[in-house]
């Protein structure tokens, strides 16, 4: 992709599109003379610009002389032409004091907002995808005849609880030796591997315990399905009083109705987890609806090896992706860090 423009029109975008993101205005020659360090006149600049704009790169606001780049021109630039900051110690310190190890969720949520402070834009965390509903302990409670309390702690620590209506009354002693059953033989497995070994374990048992067993498990399944948020988002007010998406109430609408509808958001960060490290989508390029002037910067994170999420910043397509893509990189490893520790 890079051979497609000569060394002289990747600087004149590259400083086009710098210049762009630092001011926001529509960029013209005078500009472009001033900061790309290139001995040209006004002449040759302009027919760089032409081109340029034939291209699909760049393009002429009606009310301007000066250009403004298009999501094609980004793409080339953040693929070609951008130079990426590390980022500065005592903030990476501060990253690492924010992300503390002690509770999975809230580590995940911590992660979200400092995105969103860092950046000041949108922070997004994809929470960790957990093993087909798995669970590391049981327990049932009696509330009264017919109905008992199934309390579920998945393998994160996290507690769900389910009310199970029985077809007749269990003693608490039976409960206990029905739980105990269940946690001595099949802690640690997902729900779904519980069921069809049960079914052949229990022919032993009584019938109604079967039947008990058989709604814990089926309820247990569900209270970790539902118990699990599927991405955390902080900062969306962030992008009210972002001058390129604030002024266009159509555009504000459709990135709010992004947050909302959850499935187009969710699709752009399991695309990222497919991907090795930062990935970064311009605009409707992720094939989903997003508006042209959004951008979403991704990357994976791990929990023992294994991709189970995604971080990322939502923000808008003029934002300072040298300094965007370190945060959300650090981000994604301190978090592997952090979750890998549990």
């Amino acid at each position: 992709m890079k051979s497609m423009l000569d060394k002289r029109a990747q600087i004149l975008l590259k400083t086009l599109i710098e210049r762009y993101i630092a001011e926001g205005q529509p960029v013209g020659s005078r500009t472009l003379s001033k900061y790309s360090g290139l001995d040209l006149s006004p002449a040759t600049i302009r027919n760089v610009m032409a081109d340029l704009e034939e291209l699909g790169f760049i393009s002429s606001p009606h009310t301007s002389a000066g250009r403004v780049p298009t999501p094609l021109g980004y793409r080339f630039f953040v693929d070609c032409l951008l130079v990426v900051k590390p980022l500065e110690s005592d903030a990476v310190h501060r990253m690492e004091d924010e992300l503390h190890p002690d509770n999975p969720q809230r580590v995940v949520h911590a992660a979200s907002q400092l995105l969103s402070q860092l950046t000041q834009f949108a922070g997004v965390v994809m929470t960790p995808r957990r093993r087909a509903g798995s669970f590391r302990h049981i327990e049932f409670l009696k509330l009264s005849e017919k109905r008992i309390l199934l309390i579920v702690v998945t393998p994160e620590g996290d507690v769900q609880n389910r009310i199970l209506f029985t077809q007749r009354d269990f003693t608490a002693s039976e409960l206990i030796e029905a739980a105990n059953y269940i946690n001595q033989n099949h802690s640690g497995q997902s729900f779904e591997d519980v069921r069809a070994r049960l079914q052949g374990e229990l022919r032993e048992l009584r019938r109604d315990m079967i039947h008990l067993m058989t709604a814990a498990v089926d309820a247990g399944t569900r209270a970790v399905a539902e118990g699990s948020e599927q991405y955390v988002i902080s900062g969306e007010r962030n992008l009210l009083s972002v001058q390129d998406l604030s002024h266009d109430m159509s555009r504000l609408r459709q990135l709010f109705e992004l947050f909302e509808r959850k499935t187009s958001l969710l699709q752009i960060l399991d695309l990222s987890l497919r991907g090795q490290g930062v990935q970064i989508f311009i605009g409707g390029e992720s094939g989903f609806s997003a508006p042209d002037d959004v951008s979403v910067v991704t990357s994976p994170y791990k929990v023992d090896g294994e991709v189970v999420g995604t971080v990322g910043v939502i923000g808008p397509t003029r934002m300072a992706y040298d300094r965007v893509i370190p945060i959300v990189d650090v981000t994604a490893k301190l978090l592997s860090s952090v979750l890998s520790q549990h």
